[in-house]
């Protein structure tokens, strides 16, 4: 099951009362991201110039115990790394989670701006070719029923992720 490619292959959107220009300050300002991200609580710039193409950016995150509760996750707080891969102003914002060596990952997140009579859709994405590291070190002492069953659950929690990030996003722009 982990050896699909994609493992993973998920969107959503939602029309948003607002610029593009707007928009994109809130996305592309990952140190905020603990406004609107269910797991990162934020973090720091660590290298190169924050929100260009390079940039790596170093999330807290929190999980709690109820996240797929049977599998073994990193729960409580941890940290990630990722670097930015695409910074379009208005249009697009991506990064890419690298390794705890600090590799590149074919795990990447991202928005896209559209517009929109009103303002914008904001389309959030994510995407993982190959399973990363991590997805490797969950499954790896799990049969195939329940590699199966991990993803199955694991792609329900990232549509929630989704959904959930895009509707604080919103919240946060639309606020008076």
């Amino acid at each position: 099951m982990t050896e699909k490619t994609p493992l993973f292959e998920l969107q959503a959107s939602i029309p948003v009362s607002a610029t593009a220009e707007q928009i994109y300050a809130v996305v592309s300002d990952l140190p905020r991201s603990g406004e609107w991200s269910p797991e990162c609580q934020g973090g720091e710039w660590i290298s190169g110039t924050p929100g260009a193409v390079g940039a790596v950016f170093r999330g807290e995150n929190l999980r709690a115990e109820s996240v797929v509760a049977w599998a073994p996750l990193v729960r409580g707080t941890w940290h990630t790394e990722a670097r930015v891969i695409a910074a379009e102003p208005g249009r697009t914002f991506r990064w890419m989670m690298l390794s705890h060596a600090g590799a590149d990952q074919e795990s990447i997140w991202g928005f896209d701006i559209e517009p929109a009579d009103g303002g914008c859709v904001l389309v959030h994405h994510f995407r993982m070719g190959k399973a990363t590291a991590g997805i490797h070190k969950i499954v790896a002492d799990l049969d195939e029923a329940a590699r199966r069953r991990f993803i199955e659950e694991w792609t329900a929690k990232l549509e929630q992720d989704l959904d959930a990030t895009l509707k604080r996003i919103k919240d946060v722009i639309e606020r008076p």
